[in-house]
């Protein structure tokens, strides 16, 4: 699914009755044949092969946008979901919940049918899953897009993360035969591994990076981030209340990692937290005092209460480079739950 962020689907209305919160959240068998004894013999080695040919691939990508579109148009998570999975489908599945909250234009923009061009097919020799590299219509940032084979063993798209234009996706190493080679999650490349960056990123939320986010390389995505931690003591509502994030799990753990053609590696990776707003002790005991739910956590829970925890599900996409600090070059999350 194309993900839309406008402002107007990012941002909470409260008020101190109902005191504020404002969230930043904003795809060859070979034979040989007979030799002579004692004359040595070599066996060709076969061409390797990934999980799907550039065909397939291409034609689950058409399959996706044609299901896709339909979804979309009624917010049908159970066809969407005959397509999609993993962190992707939790975003989606909360897009189709909250649509009703969105403005009329916003909500026109997201029924809107869309292709996606320019596309690079990344597959791997013996994965499960294979990416595309491609632009949505309607957009100039690159997107990559991961498909994996689910429980049903039907590929779906199961992480779609958009870059920032002024970071664009690494061109990634297909020097074996065509084919793209991916890494492991575990295996460091320069400070960090890319199983260790969700904690570093969520660092950022939680302390304003003074512990591993500070192992991060400053990009419009760590930006944002830092200037999220920032608003807890200026947002409108300081005076009553406090605000603070924590990492939590995301819902899907899965890790994907290409190689790159120019040494290092990219990454796609879940990411998540809860973000807390809550009285002070002083506005708590008053007992008349209480946060109101803005009108898409009353989607979730509409009762007025002391404390409001926000579960977001995200995903990322970060470079890794051997001399260099990881560069996150895209991240989106959405509400999943409000309690």
């Amino acid at each position: 699914m194309m993900r839309h962020t406008p402002a107007s689907r990012r941002l909470n209305q409260l008020t101190v009755f109902a005191v504020g919160a404002t969230m930043a959240a904003t795809l060859a068998a070979c034979g040989s044949d007979p030799v002579k004894a004692d004359v040595p013999t070599t066996t060709p080695s076969p061409t390797p092969t990934g999980a799907v040919t550039r065909t397939e691939a291409a034609s689950i990508l058409d399959r996706y946008e044609e299901i896709n579109a339909q979804a979309n148009k009624i917010q049908n998570a159970e066809l969407l979901g005959t397509v999609e999975g993993g962190q992707l489908y939790e975003q989606s599945m909360a897009d189709y919940r909250l649509f009703p909250t969105w403005p009329k234009k916003d909500q026109a923009y997201y029924e809107k049918p869309f292709t996606y061009r320019d596309r690079s097919y990344y597959i791997s020799q013996g994965q499960s899953w294979f990416a595309v590299k491609a632009t949505a219509s309607g957009s100039k940032d690159q997107a990559l897009l991961v498909f994996d084979k689910t429980a049903d063993r039907h590929f779906k798209m199961v992480a779609a993360v958009y870059t920032d234009p002024k970071s664009p996706i690494p061109a990634v190493d297909t020097s074996n035969h065509g084919l793209a080679s991916a890494a492991s999650p575990s295996a460091r490349v320069g400070t960090l591994a890319p199983d260790q960056i969700a904690g570093a990123y969520e660092d950022l939320y939680e302390t304003g990076g003074k512990n591993t986010g500070a192992q991060l390389a400053s990009t419009a995505a760590t930006r944002t981030a830092l200037n999220t931690y920032r608003e807890r003591t200026t947002y409108k509502n300081a005076k009553y209340a406090t605000l603070h994030w924590e990492a939590t799990q995301p819902t899907h753990p899965k890790i994907y990692v290409l190689r790159l053609r120019a040494g290092g590696t990219l990454a796609v990776f879940p990411t998540a937290h809860n973000r807390m707003e809550q009285l002070k002790d002083g506005y708590i005991y008053t007992g008349y005092v209480k946060i109101t739910p803005g009108s898409q956590q009353a989607v979730y829970n509409k009762t007025p209460r002391v404390a409001i925890l926000d579960e977001l599900q995200g995903q990322a996409l970060a470079q890794f480079t051997p001399a260099g600090e990881p560069k996150v070059l895209g991240v989106e999350y959405q509400m999943v739950d409000s309690r």
